[in-house]
């Protein structure tokens, strides 16, 4: 049975743990040449050691993505440096601020509009050209269920918002040259090193919905490589909800 993504270049940014991690192993896994990307550069090791362990091609290329536009296109040339070119970009380099709109300064608001809206934005300028001059390739955004509830912080769900946006606009302003641009929706995803109140803190946001539960960064994984894949060729400018259900479903009241 062939890879599903066999031959195929990808740029994950925010990929040394949780939902970028489980993407880049994920990828690799299908077959893809993957450049894993991050802050911490033991934690980048250690992701692409994972992927060499399992058989899987992987380098690291630290980055610091804050939004300032020269830093986008400086990872943009060292990926397609190590990678030759890239044909997949998935954006989930992100931050979240726990402050609320009282508590929110401006150097807050611009940093994290800078990480979350700014610093994607300038890497898929760099590297959507290349990809129409090579015949095509695939952006992914990461966006998030809150996003659509009012839920948590309100200056993330607008930065998350902002990029569900831009994956619809891209996909009008790119698909017809061949980059298909799409964007999935995580619920509540449960990281490996959360601790158990943390964990149960999570269950509680999904009581109600039909999962009922926190989700895996796999499930994340898997819809960006059906993205990704030629599976999925006939998709553009869509939102794909992995979050248990928790948006699409009303949640009963004392759930």
């Amino acid at each position: 049975m062939s890879l599903r993504l066999q031959g195929r270049t990808a740029l994950v940014t925010g990929s040394t743990s949780n939902i970028g991690r489980a993407i880049a192993v994920a990828f690799a896994a299908q077959g893809a040449r993957v450049v894993v990307s991050g802050r911490d550069e033991e934690r980048g090791a250690a992701v692409v050691a994972q992927i060499r362990e399992n058989g899987g091609r992987a380098d690291f290329v630290r980055a610091s993505l804050d939004g300032n536009a020269a830093a986008s296109r400086e990872l943009a040339a060292a990926a397609t440096e190590v990678l030759g070119r890239v044909d997949v970009l998935v954006n989930n380099a992100g931050i979240y601020p726990p402050a609320s709109t009282a508590t929110t300064d401006e150097e807050t608001f611009d940093r994290v509009y800078g990480v979350n809206v700014k610093a994607p934005f300038f890497l898929t300028q760099a590297l959507v050209p290349a990809m129409i001059g090579t015949g095509g390739g695939v952006v992914i955004n990461l966006g998030s269920w809150i996003a659509r509830l009012a839920v948590g912080s309100p200056l993330y769900s607008s930065t998350k918002g902002a990029m569900e946006t831009m994956t619809r606009a891209w996909a009008a302003e790119f698909g017809p040259q061949g980059v298909r641009v799409n964007a999935i929706s995580p619920g509540v995803i449960a990281s490996a090193d959360w601790d158990d109140e943390i964990r149960r803190l999570s269950d509680r946001m999904m009581q109600g919905s039909p999962a009922g539960q926190s989700g895996n960064p796999d499930a994340i994984a898997a819809a960006a490589v059906y993205l990704a894949s030629d599976e999925s060729a006939f998709v553009h400018g869509t939102v794909i909800d992995v979050d248990g259900g928790r948006t699409g479903v009303a949640v009963v009241a004392g759930g």
